[in-house]
């Protein structure tokens, strides 16, 4: 999924409040005031792997979960992708080597895997490797080789030739646990996943692109929608709308977007329309930066049609500030790790959420009310 997977800097996990992660001392003083600021678990690298669908959208069910039960617990990424991977080389055989086969994926990956499998704390399933040292890049290589040989195989391939994936996954990921014991109670992945109040179903994917009609859902066209994942269609008013009701309400929103271009700068903690190589030099923080270009539909759907948008990075959206100007920007939870001027999130303007959003996740209930009667919800 990400433009940026080989991002080396890694963090061990701990929690806390956003409010208590976020504009410390330490922070830019002139940095956006916070105005909105929902409870998430502490920012984790995904390290040298293309997860971020299972980082980014874990920690929007932490928050999920939290928002239920009053209770932040940390909840296990590798799960997801342990779940889904398998999933992933059965589809690349049935389609006979001609389909999407990386490590990528969207939100619906992961409240598939809750709905398939359940949810499991971080604590009970770690993925084989340390949190702070996650490495795929041997895994992926031989799962797709393995994918490959199946594909080859066609015509004589047998029920042990797959077994060869659940092998390789339990080698370097481990076997899914079937019940573990959890703060004094023991749980299956479904029943944690319930006592958790997350309900799958309730989440609903959203997008703003023209070539499809609005009011109606859509598959999605980009390449880690392995799934074949259906997004609602909302106009680009609508859709940003979306993600300040559901803040405003104490909802949380998965993001997915572009962030291969120069306005997005995780090492300053901003995503701007204007190019960072360009302006920064010259106004160095967002309080003193000129005014972004309006973005309307079409401008939108131009940069999607060219592919200068792509589907680069999920993160989580867990607030909104303002800056000296009244300008608003969303605040987000990255994967990258710690290693900015805010702890790991970053402010992401109007103007760049409107330009480069490729979709949303949120729960049906953070929708605004003619909207969730439109979806039939």
């Amino acid at each position: 999924m990400d433009v940026v997977t080989l991002k080396t800097a890694v963090i061990s996990k701990a929690h806390a409040l956003a409010g208590l992660l976020f504009l410390a001392a330490t922070a830019c003083a002139q940095a956006p005031e916070t105005e909105i600021n929902l409870a998430a678990t502490g920012v984790v690298s995904q390290g040298r792997t293309s997860t971020c669908w299972s980082f980014c959208t874990t920690s929007f069910l932490e928050s999920e979960a939290h928002r239920v039960t009053g209770e932040l617990h940390d909840f296990s990424e590798m799960a997801n992708v342990r779940v889904i991977y398998p999933e992933k080389v059965e589809r690349y055989v049935r389609y006979q080597g001609h389909h999407q086969f990386g490590p990528g994926g969207l939100s619906h990956d992961v409240t598939h895997a809750a709905a398939e499998y359940g949810i499991v704390p971080q604590s009970v399933y770690r993925g084989g490797q340390a949190v702070d040292a996650y490495d795929h890049g041997a895994m992926d290589r031989k799962l797709k080789s393995l994918a490959k040989k199946l594909v080859k195989q066609s015509g004589s391939i047998q029920a042990e030739d797959a077994a060869a994936v659940e092998a390789t996954l339990d080698e370097y990921l481990g076997a899914l646990p079937e019940s573990f014991d959890y703060r004094g109670a023991r749980y299956t992945p479904a029943s944690f996943r319930d006592a958790m109040g997350i309900e799958p179903a309730d989440y609903v994917t959203l997008s703003s692109f023209t070539h499809h009609p609005f009011g109606a859902p859509f598959v999605l066209e980009v390449p880690d929608n392995h799934s074949q994942g259906e997004f609602w269609n909302v106009p680009l008013d609508g859709l940003e709308e979306v993600v300040h009701r559901a803040l405003e309400s104490g909802y949380t929103v998965a993001w997915d977007a572009d962030v291969s271009n120069a306005g997005f700068s995780f090492a300053d903690g901003w995503a701007i329309m204007p190019e960072v190589a360009e302006t920064q030099a010259v106004w160095k923080t967002l309080g003193a930066m000129p005014n972004e270009p309006a973005v309307d539909q079409t401008m939108r759907q131009l940069a999607f049609d060219s592919q200068e948008n792509t589907d680069d990075h999920l993160m989580h959206i867990v607030g909104r500030a303002t800056d000296v100007q009244g300008r608003l920007y969303f605040v987000i939870k990255n994967s990258w790790g710690k290693d900015n001027p805010y702890g790991g999130q970053q402010f992401v303007s109007m103007p760049y959420f409107r330009h480069h959003t490729i979709g949303i996740m949120v729960h049906e209930e953070g929708l605004p009310h003619a909207l969730r009667q439109e979806m039939g919800r």
